[in-house]
Parts: C-alpha cells; sequence; structure tokens
C-alpha cells in the first residue's frame, strides 16, 4: 500500500525563513540564492547538516521551477531579501 505524502508546515517554514550563513551571500534567504550558487553546491558537494540538506531542497525546488511557493501572493519582491 502506498501512502501519500503529507506536506510538513514546521519544515517548509524553516525553508522559506533559513539565511545564508556564510559566504557572499551571507544573510540572503535561500529561497533568494542564485540558481547557479545552488548548482555550484550539486556538483562540488552540499555541506553537511541542516544547512546542506536545505540547500539541496532549495536546489531541487529552483530546479523544477516551484521557487513560487515561497513567495506571498500579491506582494512584489525586490532583489534578495538581507537581514
Amino acid at each position: 500500500m502506498i501512502q501519500a505524502l503529507k506536506p510538513d508546515k514546521a519544515a517548509f517554514i524553516q525553508l522559506a525563513t533559513m539565511r545564508m550563513p556564510f559566504g557572499k551571500y551571507k544573510g540572503i534567504l535561500l529561497v533568494d540564492l542564485p540558481e547557479p550558487y545552488l548548482v555550484w553546491f550539486s556538483q562540488k558537494g552540499f555541506p553537511e547538516g541542516t544547512l546542506g540538506k536545505h540547500l539541496k531542497a532549495m536546489y531541487e525546488i529552483k530546479l523544477n521551477g516551484l521557487e513560487y511557493l515561497f513567495k506571498p501572493k500579491g506582494i512584489p519582491t525586490e532583489g534578495p531579501r538581507r537581514k
């Protein structure tokens, strides 16, 4: 018997609010990272731990054109959101 996947709201919120902790894009929300940066990680290897899991998930999301799921409806965004 195949079980249906259930959305994990807490995991989605964590992914939507996590910021890059280092490097050129420090402080940028993961959802706002440029796709070429995520492609680079996919080729070189994602870091260990939670950050690596989130970066890998964001890579798959962007690869499949699903980043619109993280954008509030009717609210235009202007460039990467920094903290």
